[in-house]
């Protein structure tokens, strides 16, 4: 069925894009780049030409993501990581700072209880403390732009000097707890992104394609048409550079490999940097130090050959169970610095002919998958000269719809997203691989009775996160438990309501982002206030930073969980025993 603009946008009037560019154009008067510590060191005007110097040169860069809650203690990092790893002779280029997703809000609407595990930067002066602290590119890549704080962020991100802003991608999939103003927040962004474009010196709109559409495509093709719609709206439509991250859902070497040269052939703009594929943590200390080594020495291969100006990123091996402290960041650092001089030898093992060829593959569905969606919006009557109409329609389109009706893959009904893929996304097939491992685990017996009490479960996740809720809906569908889908970034009192007016037996959560016990006691309540008694169930990262710690490390609170009401799933096969032990159902 072909795609209507009254269906994406019936709004009768929307701002227009020019009009938020001029709005960040006269902001750029008074908003200018500031000093960093980064930029007096390295004698660049911003970061992209430093990235395109270390290129040119074949030095690999390496960048540390920096993950507390405290202020005191993100500096502490900055400097320790930087100064500890220099002195063994590894340079650490650019840290990330993980905000709390709170940030996201404007900062005169933001309270305690929004608090997740990041960092709170109060004001603009915390930000430069921030940048100063050690002669490392600052990358403000999440929860600036994309959301309703997205001019004062970057006004603050631009004050401290950081040319790496982001991070587009949340912009089509992040959603903040009760705020579903999406108009709103294109304004915003595309007010920030005029900012951005009005400086004098180049800086960076960064996106991490597996924050955006990109974790949820199925084929790799649509992912590489996701960085050249960005490029278009970002580069052609407003007039700053686009520069991408992926990683963190590539297991698999080769199309990491792939991938990347994919990416070299749509784009010349210097990457971020290439994420380190976390997924594959799932061992103790040992086995992770082996999956670390194995995504890093397939990165700093291919920069060494294409060189694309993506910083190599070296993930503490712990990062999957909890905050890494500054100490494991520094030894991820050293042993990726390590991995570099060691990797020289190995270019002649690696097929560079076969990742190009596959790698052009895949550049040219993303291409067909690029014109396809620039075809079906101007017939729907979406202006794909206006950036905001742009960008407020691929949100509100979303990743299924866009790869079902513009997917470069031919028609198959089979396939998950009605088309072959192209290349088929890791990350899908890791879904399917670990919904088949769980299913192994459950019962004949449990899985026929679980068939004939035909049980119908509301799945949500407490945050963006929505790879567990995929697990949990490939087990169900397998087993024969009805899912229905609760959505992700699910406000407890939304999830309720529609627990209610759906009959759900029981609701199955996955969380990720530290607010685990906060959002469990807000889902009780709320099954409490309007009358319903039925299972919550819960898995994922259970833990929270406990109110009034003087730590940044969130803890453990599976038993809290419990001592709540709720009942802890470690794998989502535990769901099972809880459902058939659930004592009434809704009628």
């Amino acid at each position: 069925m072909a795609l209507k603009r009254k269906d994406i946008l019936p709004e009768p009037e929307l701002p227009a894009g020019s009009e938020l560019l001029d709005r960040g154009s006269v902001l750029a008067r008074d908003w200018r780049l500031g000093e960093s510590a980064f930029l007096s060191h390295v004698g660049h005007a911003c970061e992209a030409d430093f990235k395109r110097a270390c290129a040119a040169s074949g030095r690999i860069t390496q960048h540390a993501q920096i993950g507390f809650r405290d202020p005191d203690k993100t500096r502490r990092a900055f400097a320790e990581v930087h100064e500890t790893c220099a002195r063994q002779g590894v340079t650490v280029d650019r840290s990330g700072i993980c905000l709390d997703w709170s940030m996201g809000y404007a900062r005169d609407d933001r309270t305690e209880e929004m608090r997740g595990t990041g960092l709170l930067l109060e004001d603009i002066e915390d930000f430069v403390h921030l940048t100063q602290a050690a002669p490392v590119a600052p990358h403000f890549g999440d929860f600036v732009l994309g959301f309703p704080a997205a001019i004062e962020n970057t006004q603050a991100a631009l004050a401290a000097g950081s040319t790496a802003i982001g991070n587009l991608g949340q912009y089509f999939t992040f959603r903040l707890p009760g705020w579903d103003d999406d108009v709103a927040v294109t304004e915003a962004t595309v007010t920030a992104l005029g900012l951005i474009a009005a400086q004098d010196v180049e800086i960076l709109v960064h996106s991490n394609l597996d924050d955006g559409f990109a974790a949820l495509f199925t084929d790799l093709a649509s992912s590489i048409g996701a960085v050249l719609l960005e490029k278009y709206i970002v580069e052609d439509l407003i007039g700053a550079s686009m520069s991408h991250c992926y990683g963190h859902h590539f297991s698999d070497p080769f199309r990491r490999l792939a991938f990347q040269t994919a990416m070299a052939q749509v784009t010349e703009t210097p990457g971020t940097m290439v994420y380190g594929n976390t997924v594959s943590y799932t061992g103790g200390d040992a086995q992770n130090y082996a999956s670390l080594a194995a995504y890093l020495l397939c990165d700093i291969t291919g920069q060494r050959h294409t060189a694309t100006g993506h910083a190599v990123n070296a993930v503490p091996i712990r990062e999957n169970s909890r905050i890494p402290d500054i100490d494991e960041i520094v030894d991820a650092q050293l042993f990726a610095g390590r991995l570099v001089e060691s990797a020289q030898g190995y270019d002649g093992l690696f097929d560079f002919e076969r990742a190009e060829r596959h790698g052009a593959e895949i550049a040219e569905g993303g291409r067909k998958f690029f014109q396809n969606v620039m075809s079906g919006l101007t017939e729907a009557g979406i202006d794909t000269t206006d950036a905001a109409e742009m960008l407020l329609a691929l949100k509100r389109l979303g990743s299924k719809q866009l790869e079902q009706a513009f997917g470069a893959g031919l028609t198959d009904a089979d396939a998950l997203r009605g088309r072959a893929p192209v290349a088929p996304s890791p990350i899908m097939e890791e879904v399917e691989h670990m919904a088949t491992e769980r299913i192994g685990h459950i019962s004949d017996d449990d899985i026929a009775a679980v068939r004939d009490a035909g049980f119908k479960v509301l799945v949500a996740t407490t945050d963006v996160h929505e790879h567990g809720k995929l697990v949990i809906e490939r087990v169900f569908a397998n087993v024969g438990i009805g899912s229905i889908d609760g959505g992700i970034s699910a406000d407890p009192d939304d999830l309720v309501a529609t627990a209610r007016t759906t009959g759900a037996d029981a609701i199955a959560i996955s969380t990720y982002n530290g607010i685990a016990l906060e959002y469990i006691t807000s889902v009780k309540a709320e099954l409490k206030a309007n009358g319903l008694d039925i299972p919550v169930l819960v898995g994922g990262r259970l833990n929270q930073i406990p109110k009034g710690s003087n730590t940044s490390l969130p803890v453990d609170v599976t038993s809290e969980l419990q001592a709540a009401g709720a009942i802890v799933c470690g794998q989502v096969e535990d769901a099972i025993p809880a459902l058939l032990q659930t004592p009434g159902r809704q009628s």
